[in-house]
């Protein structure tokens, strides 16, 4: 079973940065890029880093992929798929994003 959980307005959120909100007890990256017209969530973890840091990622793109790099060792993680630029065999949680009269929810699979 999966929920929309309403997560924040639009407007609370940062254009081109991140910000971290909690849901159901996972920490949740989520970024606006208002060029794209589009709000990506991922977990909020870094795998290499092993840290709650993505967030705080510079965002951007690799060959038109949409991307955030982590703060800490800098590995490029994909905004759509989670997999890590560097090495596939590793990935982070992506999530589902809705947007419905200028608020932002996600779908976290229960």
């Amino acid at each position: 079973m999966s929920d929309w959980i309403d997560i924040c307005a639009l407007d609370d959120l940062q254009p081109d940065s991140g910000v971290c909100a909690l849901a159901h007890g996972k920490q949740v990256a989520l970024f606006f890029m208002p060029k794209e017209d589009r709000v990506y969530a991922v977990g909020n973890y870094d795998p290499f880093g092993q840290a709650n840091v993505l967030s705080r990622g510079m965002i951007g793109d690799i060959d038109g992929q949409p991307m955030v790099a982590s703060p800490l060792y800098k590995q490029h993680f994909n905004l759509q798929t989670g997999v890590c630029f560097e090495d596939d065999s590793v990935r982070i949680e992506t999530y589902e994003v809705r947007l419905d009269n200028g608020r932002v929810a996600i779908k976290i699979a229960g």
